[in-house]
């Protein structure tokens, strides 16, 4: 039973000396996922929650018999809390099993927050990854306006969480029954323990696993929020058009609250000059590379406009690709504005968007992209959903495109889902209307020991999803993967082995030629020291119809490829100051061999200075040529305080000879308004055709005022 306050507690992480939390009911029972499944947390953990006409709060006391022992791996606002000292917890205020909301911190009081949909289902195999194209069913890039504080002691250490009932959706109805999950981590033993127990399969997202938590009266729906920006900028380009420029701009979003459940978003002369710029990625192959959204504006509720068909990897369809608002032919064009429409209507979930870009000489004339999204939750996770989307081109000479889909999940049982995606659109200018349709079918089972997985799918040659994301076109593809955990009681430290094989498959659809085959057989070897082995090897088909330049000057000549590489990663104690992680893959590659090498190095300095270096290095060697390929990157981090930082992403690719750097001085005042100094460098080597470099300097101001508080 959730407590109403008497007396509002003082939110600064004390906990045990505080008496607005003594006499509210504790939740004292966790049980542990790993190491050891099914039996109690060796550490007590106390977690009291209460409420307030405007705020639902919870509290933590984490007691710990080594107080000197707790790791703190980095303080930035949503860094990974898998491998730190921490607590979080999932919020299913409709209770429908579907979508939660995720809040949580680490012993240094870092805020986290995201948004949990579809049930959390595809997080079972690897539960640290997080999300993946605009619709994944965990999205980590929501950030959302609340408060947290902690306290490390000699008890061990605490915290309080303060979340507006602004910052939640829920019903309207009073003494409302929400579902919960609470998870605290215990770093140095890599131990996992939650209060509704979880089996190993499974994460905190999964919410068919959730408790429940009772007595929540919420208040009446007022929510009117105004986020204005300002900001200034300064432009030095040199190149074949050298220039310099300064100019200064102002805009706004809004948050407007129309009940408990349904949420107007606008904005105008929209800009994420905040947003941390791309990673680099190289191509050694011939479709398309995905590059997964970073605006905040798209990334609320983006799991309701998602559908198509994700994988580990990415994307291979997605119907709604939100970057393609702002940017044609790889170039940017300012957005005027527009609003976003979220919420339940009628128990249906609704979602509605419309965007209009600006008209850019020589680029684009403007854009006006609209969708209309419904989506029916039923339990057991099953939902069915349509979308519709349409682009119209502006100017004399526009141009429309829509697409259609449908898209649904059938849940049998408590292991078993089933899910199908259909899709039509419009054709492309000058192409005979037929073969523009996509469709998915996938079944999954997930228990304790095995996860199987199967799908088939096929895309037209003509499929035109003028607002979406295609990897490739005109295939048809068969995809399967069986993965066994298994947890030895004392086998040399094994704290779980995961032997798994996973296919994939793409054959034209005219003439079933096959494009790619690729199979996966591996084994993890995951130890309880935190150090992890794997080791595996892959056999590969490339079916290459017309030649292609995998680099400027090496042609991969028209033929079949078959091949086989050696995999093995391995990595050591994640939750060390110093740790390491190194892919080698090594064998067969089109018509000569490759060595790949990807390495990343972790290094902290106490819990405020955090570092990473990746190398993504390939040796490629064919009778068409040798070359070699190395990206560098870059993440250095320095927090003063969580929500105080400084933070550089610096880039070099060897393929372009370029070099980038992205530095950002970020002072938070709540989700993602506060003050923003960006400086932007890249600079070009090689002088093809003639040497170039881009300078910027962006300060940006934004401040939420809270209209009705």
């Amino acid at each position: 039973m959730v407590s109403e306050a008497k007396t509002l507690p003082n939110i600064d992480g004390e906990v045990i000396n505080d008496e607005a939390w003594e006499g509210i009911s504790a939740i004292k029972t966790f049980t542990q996922k790993s190491p050891d499944e099914g039996t109690p947390s060796t550490e007590q953990t106390i977690v009291k929650i209460m409420y307030s006409e405007e705020t639902f709060y919870v509290s933590v006391v984490c007691y710990d018999s080594e107080p000197n022992k707790i790791v703190i791996t980095d303080t930035r606002r949503d860094a990974p809390l898998n491998n730190t000292d921490s607590f979080m917890f999932v919020l299913d205020t409709y209770q429908d099993q579907q979508n939660g909301f995720v809040f949580g911190t680490n012993a240094g009081g870092i805020e986290y927050d995201a948004q949990v949909s579809g049930g959390g289902e595809g997080m079972s195999i690897s539960s640290t990854r997080q999300s993946v194209g605009i619709g994944a069913n965990f999205n980590i890039n929501w950030d959302a306006a609340w408060e947290v504080k902690t306290k490390i002691g000699d008890f061990g250490w605490s915290a309080e969480f303060a979340i507006p009932f602004k910052t939640l959706r829920f019903s309207s109805k009073k003494n409302q029954t929400w579902g919960a999950n609470f998870q605290r981590t215990i770093a140095r033993r890599s131990e996992h323990v939650f209060w509704s127990p979880i089996p190993r399969q499974f994460s905190l997202n999964r919410l068919a696993l959730a408790g429940i938590i009772k007595g929540i009266n919420v208040p009446s729906s007022r929510n009117l929020k105004v986020m204005p920006y300002i900001l200034g900028n300064n432009n030095d380009v040199k190149g074949e058009d050298s220039f310099s420029s300064s100019n200064n701009d102002l805009g706004l979003d809004a948050k407007v609250g129309l009940t408990s459940s349904l949420t107007l978003d606008l904005t105008y002369n929209t800009d994420f000059a905040q947003v941390e710029a791309d990673e680099q990625q190289i191509n050694l192959d011939r479709f398309s590379l995905f590059f997964p959204e970073k605006r905040g504006f798209f990334l609320e509720n983006a799991g309701l406009f998602s559908a198509g068909e994700n994988t580990y990897y990415g994307p291979d369809i997605e119907m709604f690709f939100s970057r393609r608002i702002g940017i044609v032919n790889g170039k940017q064009v300012p957005i005027l504005g527009g609003g976003r429409l979220t919420g339940n209507i009628g128990g249906m979930k609704v979602g509605a968007l419309n965007m209009r870009t600006k008209k850019v000489k020589d680029v684009s004339d403007g854009d006006n992209y609209s969708i209309l999204r419904l989506r029916k939750e039923l339990p057991n996770r099953t939902h069915f959903g349509a979308m519709v989307t349409n682009r119209q081109g502006l100017g004399d000479n526009g141009y429309t495109n829509n697409a259609y889909s449908f898209d649904g999940a059938l849940g049998i049982g408590e292991a078993i889902q089933l899910t199908a995606f259909a899709a039509i659109t419009d054709p492309a200018q000058n192409i005979e209307n037929k073969n523009t349709y996509a469709y998915v079918l996938e079944a999954n089972r997930n228990t304790k020991s095995f996860t199987n997985q199967i799908r088939y799918s096929e895309v037209g040659e003509n499929f035109n999803p003028g607002m979406g994301f295609v990897k490739r076109l005109g295939y048809r593809k068969v995809l399967f993967r069986i993965l066994n955990r298994t947890r030895p009681n004392d086998l040399f430290g094994l704290l779980e082995l995961r032997p798994h094989i996973t296919y994939w498959g793409y054959w034209k659809l005219d003439n079933g030629f096959q494009q790619t085959g690729f199979l996966h057989i591996d084994n993890h070897w995951e130890f309880r020291n935190g150090f992890r082995i794997d080791t595996g090897i892959n056999f590969t088909k490339e079916g290459v119809e017309e030649a292609f330049p995998i680099v400027s000057d090496v042609i991969v000549p028209k033929g079949t490829y078959d091949n086989k590489e050696l995999h093995i990663r391995t990595n050591t104690n994640l939750t060390k100051p110093f740790s390491i992680i190194i892919v080698n893959k090594t064998g067969g590659f089109f018509s000569g061999k490759r060595k790949n090498t990807d390495t990343t190095l972790r290094y902290r300095f106490g819990d405020r200075f955090t570092s990473e270096v990746i190398s993504k290095y390939n040796d490629v060697n064919l009778p068409e040529g040798d070359f070699i390929t190395h990206l560098i990157r870059s993440r250095l981090t320095y927090a003063i305080t969580p929500k105080i930082y400084i933070q550089s992403l610096l880039q070099y690719n060897n393929q372009s000879d370029q070099y980038s750097m992205n530095w950002r001085f970020i002072w938070q005042q709540s989700a993602a308004t506060g003050l923003y100094i960006v400086y932007n460098q890249s600079q070009d080597y090689d002088g093809i055709p003639i040497a170039n470099s881009t300078k910027s300097f962006v300060i940006k101001y934004s401040y939420l005022f809270d209209a009705l508080n």
